[in-house]
């Protein structure tokens, strides 16, 4: 039977096997559209229009805004374990692209094919402009407010305007 006085460190160490035990624990996660592949296979060219479509489907993720009007719906599955960047497990990206006339012209499916790691490289975004020491960075505007240059009522001079 354990005393007394080793109840607290049990219990503590109960505690933090929860906490270390709670952060092993996967995710699973879904953004965006929710794909019945009943209903995405009905969607076809020459026999649906805006209407059906919007009808069966919804209304899209997004819309195209240059060149032919298409429709996107888009459904992602992702999986993240504890604390780590989630990563795709499934995607549907169903493009449904309309003739002048407002009918379905032709239906394209994508999946993870499309999916595409950016690393960005180095640590440091390159800008243009002068390079400050961190002491330029502290005390670089000292007497720059208020400097005008002239008399405390405005400025001398004509202004940008000409006036």
């Amino acid at each position: 039977m354990p005393s007394i006085r080793s109840r607290p460190l049990m219990v503590a160490s109960a505690a933090c096997l929860l906490l270390l035990a709670g952060g092993c624990s996967r995710i699973r996660g879904h953004q965006g559209f929710i794909a019945d592949s009943l209903i995405t296979d009905s969607v076809a060219a020459g026999v649906d229009n805006r209407a059906s479509v919007e009808g069966s489907l919804g209304r899209p993720t997004f819309v195209s805004q240059f060149g032919p009007e298409r429709w996107y719906y888009v459904a992602r599955n992702t999986r993240q374990l504890a604390f780590g960047s989630p990563s795709p497990t499934d995607q549907l990206v169903l493009q449904v692209q309309f003739d002048d006339a407002g009918n379905v012209s032709r239906v394209t499916r994508s999946g993870l094919e499309q999916v595409v790691n950016v690393s960005p490289a180095g640590g440091k975004t390159q800008t243009l402009g002068r390079k400050r020491s961190l002491l330029d960075e502290i005390f670089g505007n000292i007497g720059a407010v208020g400097a005008g240059g002239g008399a405390a009522t405005g400025p001398a001079g004509p202004g940008p305007n000409g006036s």
